[in-house]
Parts: C-alpha cells; sequence; structure tokens
C-alpha cells in the first residue's frame, strides 16, 4: 500500500471517530450531566462544533491532498464519495451550522423559538457524512490492491 492511500485511510478514520465522539456522543451528553441547562449546553455546543468544523476542515484539506496527489490512480467510486462528504461538510458549514448557531444564541437570550428542521438535517447529513467516510475508507483500502 502507497503511503499516501495509507495516510488518506487514516485521516478518513479520525475524522469519522471525531464525528462519532461529538455528534453522536458529546452533543447529547452534556445536557445529561447536572447542573446543565439548556442555555449552558447551547453555549458549550456552539463552542465544541464550531471547533470540529475546524477540525474537518484540516482533515478534509489533507485527505483532498492524498486524492490529488492520487488522482490517476483512485477509482471513480473514491472521487465521488469524495466529493459526496466534501459537498456536505460545505452545507453543514455554510448553511446549515449558521443558522443553528443564531439559533442556540437566541435560545441562550432567553427567546422561545419555534421547532425547525434544520436539526434533524444536520443530523441525516452527520449520518450520510459518516457512512460516507467508512465506505471510503473500504473504497481505499481496496484501491490499493493489497491482499489481506
Amino acid at each position: 500500500m502507497r503511503l499516501t492511500a495509507f495516510g488518506g485511510i487514516v485521516i478518513l478514520m479520525f475524522w469519522t471517530g471525531a464525528v462519532c465522539a461529538i455528534s453522536f456522543m458529546e452533543a447529547w451528553i452534556k445536557f445529561q450531566a447536572p447542573g446543565v441547562t439548556l442555555p449552558i449546553g447551547l453555549s458549550i455546543g456552539m463552542r465544541v462544533f464550531r471547533a470540529l468544523n475546524l477540525l474537518e476542515w484540516l482533515l478534509a484539506a489533507g485527505y483532498m491532498f492524498v486524492v490529488v496527489r492520487e488522482y490517476s490512480g483512485i477509482s471513480s467510486g473514491i472521487k465521488w464519495f469524495s466529493g459526496v462528504v466534501v459537498s456536505i461538510l460545505l452545507v453543514q458549514s455554510f448553511a446549515l451550522l449558521p443558522v443553528l448557531a443564531e439559533r442556540a444564541v437566541r435560545i441562550i437570550n432567553g427567546e422561545t423559538l419555534p421547532g425547525s428542521p434544520v436539526h434533524i438535517i444536520y443530523v441525516v447529513l452527520e449520518l450520510m457524512k459518516v457512512i460516507a467516510l467508512v465506505v471510503l475508507s473500504f473504497k481505499w483500502y481496496r484501491n490499493s490492491n493489497v491482499k489481506a
């Protein structure tokens, strides 16, 4: 296996773990802690998701370096799933997170807001992104022609 392909797999698996740990564990577990009110939980969540988003962009940049470097030797499936992951990250970063942050600030400031589908859309995209990251990891492994 080429070192760059191995690096791509490592980036994808780390990225998957980070998203799962934050989005599917920390995000809701913090609200279970004694004394954590909705405004406090939202304030923590805004900071954590801002940091996760920055980490995701750094990982995406490293991963795209691998894709560009290996472009002629990778399958169309890898290229397609890579586009899916980056597209999801773009939508989350520039369309959904700003709306969620604005809603959080309004709730922190004491407003009562009606329900919004934005959070559900974000979670569905997180699930799709994690699935795509795992599929990509396996596709890279298969693409590397390694015999187990």
